[in-house]
């Protein structure tokens, strides 16, 4: 009977923990930035560094998972190595809970794209191009870049009108 009942509790136990283990991991508020801001984070997030927004600087930034590839645009000559954070990893660093993401550049220019185009080979918050800090002429200081050369769906009009430079704000919405 002893045997049974210890079998009993180590298989509820190994339950509980798979379900812990299974459970959504929140992001927690992060540090506040120390140098310029160059990208906020605001709307249904559940991590910020002060008033319900997420203020990243260039170290912030570079702190978060970083990703890079190679491609061509229709905007540049050849190709360059991009890097930065996948729109995928921020929204998850920030537990955005939503159906679209609100990108604006520091003109004002906005796009509206569904959250669920943020995929794991899909957009890339750039800051690099070719390791080198992106300036505003060279549309930095964040430019939203897909991997084009490599994915056939993102040579459209659709992705070009969303690969937006010069982004400074992001809102997650319902």
């Amino acid at each position: 009977m002893s045997v049974s009942i210890l079998r009993q509790s180590l298989l509820g136990a190994n339950f509980a923990l798979a379900a812990l283990c299974a459970a959504p991991v929140f992001a927690q508020d992060m540090a506040a930035p120390t140098g310029d801001v160059i990208l906020t984070v605001s709307g249904n997030i559940a991590s910020s560094n002060g008033n319900d927004v997420l203020a990243l600087d260039a170290e912030l930034f570079a702190a978060l998972p970083q990703h890079s590839f190679t491609t061509g645009t229709i905007w540049t000559k050849g190709t360059a190595t991009y890097t930065g954070v996948l729109l995928r990893d921020l929204l998850a660093a920030v537990g955005a809970k939503g159906d679209t993401v609100m990108l604006t550049a520091l003109n004002d220019y906005l796009i509206e794209m569904p959250a669920s185009d943020a995929l794991e080979n899909g957009p890339l918050l750039a800051n690099l191009s070719d390791g080198q800090p992106m300036s505003l002429r060279d549309k930095g200081p964040i430019w939203l870049v897909y991997p084009y050369d490599d994915v056939a769906e993102y040579r459209s009009e659709q992705t070009y009108a969303r690969s937006i430079w010069q982004l400074n704000r992001i809102e997650v919405a319902d």
